[in-house]
């Protein structure tokens, strides 16, 4: 009888420990709880479909089209750690209603395309330009909507999306920031061409929509309005066999196909509750998951080697499906690179020598050694620390080998500052911040060579002018 009494005793206690929460708490705690991964597994669509609402919203432009900025980027593009030393170009692709579409591509004479072509989830599809699949002798990409069958026709180089949208990232590279290498970059860029191949035949002209000035603002906005994103990719887009585990997830929080995204007041909170859970997690793991690319250095890769390795085998890895890192690297960057380190290289810091973050109100210097291994160009660029796009107010972002008045030392190497206010006599080597902010760094190698990869040319850490 005491045993039993004592058993009796336990299966109450547990009884009592698995009833802890009412069923209204378990269910507000599943929201939450459910929130917060669909913001790490949902950021990549959220991102694009940010970017092209603000096309839609803001600009002339649609898909189908290019939306294009006429000038090097300033601090009116707010798309994360974009690049200001380049002309950019978009062209949001859709084959839901009009099937496969070309994005035509010049061959690299007299200028020259960095591309990078993929879905809603930014997956690559293929690289263009001399990087890319055309090796800089022009070529016409063919994005093909999930599920074609048709033949395809000669001469074109077909990519096969699982999603109906999709973008490609055109830059069109400078020689300098004059005027004049300025307008022959664009002239360029307009020579890209995009319309459905059904209309091959006799293609329509693209249409081009400046988007210098506009406050483009795509930014990850964590609050229910992510929600809104990701539900708007949802009804849109078929779902992918290796996410349809996120189904039931994303139904309890109201996102499900065919049904309109509604959320009574108490589940708009609950959301609200699971995004900035998914955003603190996110930004912890941005900081804390740094690889550092030299030992015992502050540069970092910027895209996790074991994510880059996942997303160019198209997430198909029978032993692997990276969402966590895919979550943390579109919480501060865009686009998917097929080749990475043939056409582009990127290490970013967030933190001195001394391992101090980068403080707005103070000084820095960086000195780039002579001989910089690539075939391009090089360049330094300052973001927000905490929104990752360009320090809003600044009149320039970066300072790159194409500036014409940089000072180099005697020795070759160059030294870049970063502070609120240049240095005497270094203007030309000055990049601006906000002393009320805190930021990170973004060193950019276009057309990288083994002296960077073998390591033999090293970058130093930035550190604090006293």
């Amino acid at each position: 009888m005491y045993r039993l009494a004592i058993a009796a005793i336990l299966f109450s206690s547990i009884v009592r420990a698995a009833v802890a929460y009412s069923p209204e708490e378990l269910a507000a705690r599943t929201v939450e709880r459910r929130a917060v991964e669909a913001v790490i597994w949902g950021i990549p669509a959220v991102n694009y479909d940010l970017m092209l609402q603000e096309m839609l919203t803001k600009t002339k432009g649609q898909p189908n089209q290019i939306v294009y900025w006429s000038r090097p980027l300033d601090w009116h593009n707010q798309t994360l750690t974009p690049n200001p030393d380049a002309i950019y170009l978009m062209a949001f692709t859709d084959t839901k209603d009009v099937g496969p579409v070309v994005i035509e591509v010049p061959p690299a004479e007299g200028g020259s395309i960095n591309g990078n072509i993929v879905n809603v989830w930014q997956m690559a599809l293929e690289d263009a330009g001399p990087s890319g699949a055309d090796h800089g002798k022009g070529g016409k990409y063919l994005v093909l909507p999930p599920g074609y069958k048709d033949k395809i026709p000669d001469g074109y180089i077909a990519l096969q999306s699982d999603t109906f949208g999709g973008y490609a990232l055109l830059r069109s590279n400078l020689a300098s920031h004059s005027a004049a290498d300025i307008a022959k970059s664009v002239e360029y860029a307009k020579r890209l061409k995009v319309y459905p191949l059904s209309k091959a035949d006799n293609p329509p002209e693209t249409v081009f929509t400046d988007a210098t000035d506009v406050v483009f603002d795509s930014t990850i906005k964590y609050d229910e309005s992510f929600f809104k994103s990701l539900d708007r990719m949802v009804q849109y887009e078929p779902w992918l066999s290796r996410d349809r585990a996120m189904i039931d997830q994303l139904r309890s929080l109201g996102i499900e196909k065919g049904k309109t995204f509604s959320p009574t007041p108490a589940v708009a909170k609950q959301l609200e509750a699971g995004v900035k859970e998914g955003m603190e997690w996110l930004a912890e793991k941005y900081e804390s998951g740094m690889i550092p690319f030299y030992e015992n250095s502050r540069w970092n890769f910027a895209g996790n080697p074991e994510l880059v390795k996942s997303a160019q085998a198209g997430y198909d890895e029978p032993e692997a499906y990276p969402v966590d890192l895919r979550g943390v690297a579109y919480s501060y960057a865009f686009v998917g690179l097929k080749r990475m380190g043939t056409g582009q290289f990127y290490l970013i810091s967030i933190k001195d020598d001394k391992g101090e973050a980068f403080d707005g109100c103070k000084t820095y210097r960086l000195t780039v050694p002579a001989d910089v291994p690539v075939k391009q160009y090089w360049s330094l660029t300052a973001y927000d620390r905490e929104t990752h796009a360009l320090i809003r107010n600044m009149d320039r972002a970066s300072r790159s080998s194409q500036i014409a008045d940089l000072k180099k030392n005697a020795d070759g190497a160059v030294e870049i500052f970063l502070g609120p206010k240049a240095p005497a006599g270094k203007d030309s080597n000055w990049i601006p911040t906000d002393p009320k902010r805190n930021f990170e760094v973004m060193f950019r190698l276009y057309a990288p060579t083994k002296a960077l990869f073998d390591k033999s040319w090293v970058l130093p850490d930035l550190k604090q002018v006293r």
